[in-house]
C-alpha cells in the first residue's frame, strides 16, 4: 500500500553521514549548492551502495520501502512476477509498480536541460506521497490548487515559499486558508478574483495568468483560464486600484503539449505583459512557464526539443541578468512514466461465429473508467496494454503479440455501467480467467481522479515501490 505521508517527512528520517563518495559528484554537488539538503544524507545499506552508490536522493527511498532493482523493463517485469507468485492462491486483482528511479531521472534531465527553471510539481497530477517526498527532498517547488494539496506538501516539511497556489478562481475559504498559512504566490485572471484577494489575502504576490494555447495539446485549458490580450491592462489597472502586489506572469500552453514552438511564443507574450505591468509601476520578479511537458516520449515531443526552444526564448526575452525568477509546473512529465499497472482477468465471454473483424472475446478486469482508466475520458489518454505471462519466455510481452494469433477483443472495467468499457477491437491472443495484462506509463491523472462508484474503490490498490538502477554508462534516460 502507499506509505503514510507522515512517515515520509524528510526530517523524520534517521540521518547519519554517508560513508561512500557520490556516484555522480558533479550532479549531487549541484543539489547541495541549491540548498535541497539541510541535513547530512542517511547512511545507505551495503547492498544499496553496491547497486547505486551513495546518491543522496536514493537514500531517502529507505523511508518508503522501495526495493532496488536493475535497469530496464525486464527488471520491473520480474519484480511484478515475484509479487504475483508471493501471493500464491490469493493473488491481487490489480496492483501498481512505481519506479521512483524514473522520477529521479526525470528530475536530472529537467535540471540539466532547463537549468534556469525551477520545477514546481503539479500535485493534482498524482499526489503519491512517496514521489512527493522524493521531489521535496530534491528541492522542487509545488503547484497546489487547493488547501488539501497545500497541506499535503507542508506536512512533508515544504516551506510556503516553495508553493504557488496556481488556481485562478479560488473559493473564499480556500483563499483565507492560504493567507492563514502564509502561501502568498497565487494566480488570477479576472477582476472579481482580484477583489476577492484584496479582501481576503491583501498581502498576496499576485501572478497574472495569460492565455497562450498550444492548439494541439492533449487537454486545452485556455477556454477556462487565462486572460486575453485585451484584458491584460484592465486587470493590471484594477490590481493597482486595489493596492495589490502583482509579482509576475504565468501561462499554461495546455496539458500534454505537442508543439515545442508553443512555449517560445508564450514566453514572448509574457514579456509583453511583463513590460505592461512594469510601466504601471509593479515590481515584476516571477515568470511561471506553467505545465504541458510531456510524460510519454512517444507523443512526438521530447524534453530536448522543448528545452532548446525555451532556453532560447528565455535568453531573448528574460535574460538571466534581469534577475527574474523562472519556474514551471510540470506534472505528467515526472509522474507518468514511472507507474505500471497490472490487472488480472477475472471474467470472460466467448462469442464464436462472428464476422471477420467483429469482437469475439470479452474480458473483465478490476480497473476501469471509474478508476485509473478515467484518464481515457478526462485526460484524453491513449492507453497501451499487453499480455503479461507469468513465466518469461520467447512469447513474453511484445514477442507474444507478434507470435500468437490475435482475436478482436473487448476489455471491460468491473462496474455495472456499460460505459465502463476500456477498449474495443483490441487484437489480443486468447486469454483465460487468471491471466494478466500490463499497462505502462500509468502515473498521470489516473488514481488521482479515480472514484468508488458502484462500491469499487479505485484507491484500494497496492502500490509497490522500486528504484531502478542506471544504465551501464551511468545514464537512465532514453
Amino acid at each position: 500500500m502507499a506509505p503514510d505521508a507522515t512517515s515520509l517527512h524528510p526530517a523524520a528520517l534517521s540521518f547519519e553521514p554517508a560513508l561512500v563518495a557520490p556516484d555522480a559528484p558533479e550532479f549531487w554537488d549541484s543539489i547541495e549548492r541549491k540548498g535541497a539538503y539541510k541535513k547530512p544524507a542517511p547512511k545507505l545499506s551495503a547492498a544499496f551502495v553496491s547497486k547505486f552508490g551513495s546518491s543522496k536522493a536514493a537514500s531517502l527511498l529507505a523511508g518508503v520501502n522501495a526495493t532496488p532493482i536493475g535497469h530496464g523493463e525486464a527488471c520491473v517485469d520480474a519484480y511484478a512476477r515475484d509479487i504475483i507468485a508471493a501471493a500464491g492462491a490469493s493473488p491481487p486483482e490489480h496492483f501498481y509498480i512505481f519506479d521512483l528511479g524514473a522520477v529521479l531521472e526525470r528530475w536530472r534531465v529537467w535540471t540539466t536541460s532547463l537549468p534556469r527553471v525551477t520545477p514546481h510539481y503539479a500535485v493534482k497530477c498524482n499526489p503519491d506521497p512517496a514521489m512527493l517526498s522524493l521531489l521535496a527532498a530534491l528541492g522542487t517547488g509545488f503547484d497546489c490548487a487547493s488547501p488539501a494539496e497545500i497541506e499535503l506538501v507542508r506536512d512533508m516539511g515544504v516551506s510556503v515559499e516553495r508553493i504557488i497556489y496556481a488556481h485562478c478562481c479560488k473559493m473564499p475559504r480556500d483563499l483565507q486558508h492560504a493567507a492563514r498559512v502564509g502561501v502568498t504566490q497565487t494566480t488570477f485572471d479576472t477582476e472579481d478574483e482580484l477583489v476577492k484577494i484584496a479582501q481576503l489575502h491583501p498581502r498576496a504576490a499576485c501572478v497574472l495568468r495569460i492565455r497562450a494555447d498550444d492548439v494541439a495539446a492533449r487537454c486545452n485549458l485556455g477556454d477556462k483560464y487565462g486572460a486575453e490580450e485585451d484584458e491584460w491592462q484592465p486587470l493590471l489597472l484594477a490590481a493597482k486600484r486595489l493596492g495589490l502586489d502583482v509579482a509576475g506572469i504565468s501561462f499554461h500552453v495546455g496539458s500534454g503539449a505537442r508543439n515545442p514552438s508553443a512555449f517560445p511564443i508564450a514566453v514572448g507574450k509574457a514579456r509583453e505583459a511583463f513590460d505592461m505591468a512594469i510601466a504601471l509601476g509593479f515590481n515584476m520578479r516571477l515568470l511561471d512557464l506553467g505545465g504541458g511537458y510531456s510524460g510519454n516520449l512517444t507523443e512526438g515531443i521530447t524534453m530536448a526539443a522543448v528545452a532548446a526552444s525555451l532556453n532560447a526564448a528565455l535568453e531573448a526575452h528574460f535574460p538571466a541578468a534581469d534577475g527574474v525568477r523562472v519556474i514551471a509546473e510540470p506534472g505528467r512529465y515526472f509522474a507518468e512514466p514511472g507507474m505500471t499497472l497490472h490487472t488480472r482477468v477475472f471474467g470472460k465471454r466467448v462469442r464464436e461465429g462472428r464476422p471477420a473483424g467483429v469482437d469475439s472475446r470479452y474480458y473483465w478486469i478490476a480497473d476501469g473508467v471509474y478508476g485509473s482508466m478515467n484518464c481515457q475520458i478526462y485526460d484524453h489518454a491513449l492507453l497501451s496494454v499487453r499480455p503479461f505471462p507469468l513465466a518469461p519466455s520467447s512469447t513474453d510481452g511484445e514477442a507474444m503479440d507478434a507470435e500468437t494469433a490475435k482475436l478482436p477483443s473487448t476489455l471491460y472495467g468491473p462496474t455495472c455501467d456499460g460505459m465502463d468499457t476500456l477498449m474495443r477491437g483490441l487484437p489480443l491472443p486468447e486469454l483465460a480467467v487468471g491471466d494478466w495484462l500490463q499497462w505502462p506509463s500509468m502515473g498521470a491523472y489516473t488514481l488521482a481522479a479515480g472514484s468508488a462508484f458502484n462500491g469499487f474503490n479505485s484507491q484500494a490498490v497496492d502500490v509497490h515501490y522500486v528504484f531502478s538502477a542506471s544504465k551501464p554508462d551511468g545514464s537512465k534516460g532514453p
